[in-house]
């Protein structure tokens, strides 16, 4: 059992205060990852803005989706698996590609197989590849900003995996269906 606390605007801390209002205000309520991570308002901005930033890269919802699940896969996270499951239906990804990231399936698109597989040499290698692996992952059709952006998702996940593993973050119930 967790002695994390599920903050609401009326537990968390001061500087907490306002990012759980913007989170409730994009979400309808405070995501239980947001309550968790409050108690640290310097862990949540931080979060907030890794979020916002690999949102803006040059990743379509699809490959953002690849990164983002194959960490989460990667890392066991009983919490972003099946958040990230909701938010690639809400990003209208392809089912067929959110059910074989969340099985670890092989991927029917040779260009995603190839950026789940360097994000997943990314975090297994902690961030040593080889060049033949570099050069793998620009033969694929991707580039070196792109190479440093799967860094970026990898920094956001690690976040949110770690918070989750340790403060045992329960589900919010809208992702309760895709656990």
């Amino acid at each position: 059992m967790s002695d994390f606390t599920l903050h609401t605007l009326d537990s968390a801390p001061e500087h907490s205060k306002p990012l759980l209002e913007k989170s409730l205000k994009s979400f309808g309520s405070i995501p239980n990852l947001h309550a968790v991570m409050a108690a640290a308002p310097a862990v949540l901005e931080a979060y907030k803005n890794l979020h916002q930033l690999f949102m803006q890269t040059s990743f379509n919802a699809a490959e953002k989706t690849v990164i983002w699940q194959s960490i989460n896969t990667e890392h066991q996270c009983h919490y972003c698996v099946p958040a990230h499951t909701a938010i690639a239906n809400m990003m209208q990804v392809d089912q067929q590609l959110i059910t074989a990231l969340k099985n670890k399936q092989p991927l029917d698109d040779a260009k995603l197989q190839q950026l789940r597989d360097t994000t997943l040499a990314l975090v297994r290698q902690r961030g040593q590849l080889n060049a033949e692996q570099v050069q793998t992952f620009y033969a694929a059709g991707y580039n070196r900003q792109q190479l440093l952006e799967i860094i970026l998702g990898i920094s956001q996940k690690v976040m949110s995996n770690y918070v989750n593993h340790i403060a045992a973050t329960p589900l919010d119930d809208a992702f309760k269906p895709f656990a």
